[in-house]
């Protein structure tokens, strides 16, 4: 699979003393497609924010193990958080984009990192826009609201502000799951070019999805990782029982 971005060593993360991820090990390798699979309630999306520390905002979370990115423990103490989470973009289940215009919601994050200039800032946004397949549809009304776009649109945007300060990896939460069949097949077909220079983890409950994107799969069951390993080996060979009765459809 070439080599590992992240590397995950005996994660054990307790909400309330409810143990929802148990002694996880696994790998995520670099500049691919990761989906998470599994039923709801497994921990795919728990397992996703403790890659970028999201887990820290929930009460009472206790976590061990390790999450080693470019040989660096991200649930070291000494970690900056904020540079952590600009560095692994998220998109979540329903787009959130910021009450201000299209433009500003790209230009936000530049201007944050002292790049103030006018034209510099313009042809950023047009950059950005066109890696996530919105600039034609938005180009004349750049200065109106983000919140007038479609939901489709608003996702692709959201994309696009992700993109926009520079991240090494993109989590996507069920990034689909609101969308369109026409809106989810271009962020489909967006994150198939951009693993091109990203590493992309997607969590998804959509089996039909995760065989047209994965390069490798993470399957979980009751917060533990049944099986895992590269796509076209899992869907064809799985070798789990439970696997096999998850891609048969007698649970999900």
């Amino acid at each position: 699979m070439g080599q590992d971005k992240i590397i995950i060593e005996n994660l054990d993360l307790y909400i309330s003393k409810a143990h929802i991820l148990k002694n996880v090990n696994t790998t995520i390798p670099e500049k691919k497609i990761t989906v998470i699979l599994g039923p709801s309630g497994c921990g795919k999306t728990t397992l996703l924010k403790s890659l970028n520390r999201l887990t820290d905002i929930y009460p009472d979370v206790d976590i061990t193990g390790k999450i080693l990115m470019n040989g660096h423990d991200l649930l070291h103490p000494d970690v900056d958080i904020t540079e952590l989470r600009r560095n692994m973009g998220l998109l979540s289940q329903r787009p959130v984009p910021l009450p201000m215009s299209i433009f500003n919601n790209i230009a936000f994050g530049l201007k944050i990192s002292g790049r103030r200039n006018r034209l510099f800032l313009k042809k950023r946004v047009e950059h950005y826009l066109n890696q996530a397949n919105l600039w034609d549809e938005v180009k004349d009304r750049l200065h109106e609201p983000a919140s007038k776009l479609s939901i489709g649109q608003q996702q692709r945007l959201c994309l696009a502000r992700g993109l926009s300060v520079d991240p090494e990896i993109i989590l996507a939460d069920e990034p689909t799951s609101a969308l369109d069949p026409l809106s989810s097949k271009a962020i489909e077909e967006k994150f198939l070019e951009l693993k091109q220079s990203y590493t992309i983890v997607v969590v998804t409950h959509s089996l039909r999805q995760a065989k047209r994107i994965a390069d490798n799969v993470i399957f979980m069951y009751m917060g533990e990782i049944v099986e895992q390993g590269p796509a076209e080996e899992f869907f064809s060979n799985p070798k789990n029982t439970r696997t096999q009765e998850y891609l048969s459809g007698v649970f999900s």
